[in-house]
C-alpha cells in the first residue's frame, strides 16, 4: 500500500493536482470578469440605461444586475 508521500509522487496525483490548479485559475478569471462587469452597473445606470439593457449589453444575468442596482440606489 502506498503512503501519502509516495501517492503524491504518482503521475495520476500530479495530473489531478495540475488539473485542479487550471480549473481554479479559470474559475477565478471568470469570477473576476463578472465582478468587473457588475462594478460598471451603477455608472451605466447613471447614464440612463435600464437593468434589462445593462444585462443584455454586458451579458449578465438580469437578477445579478437588479441586485447590484438595488444595493447602489440612494434610499
Amino acid at each position: 500500500m502506498l503512503g501519502l508521500s509516495e501517492l503524491k509522487q504518482t503521475r495520476v496525483y500530479q495530473e489531478a493536482k495540475l488539473e485542479g490548479k487550471i480549473e481554479g485559475k479559470i474559475e477565478g478569471k471568470i469570477e473576476g470578469k463578472i465582478e468587473g462587469k457588475l462594478e460598471a452597473v451603477p455608472f451605466i445606470m447613471s447614464l440612463g440605461a435600464t437593468v434589462e439593457q445593462i444585462a443584455q449589453a454586458l451579458g449578465l444575468d438580469i437578477e445579478q444586475v437588479r441586485l447590484v442596482a438595488q444595493s447602489t440606489q440612494p434610499n
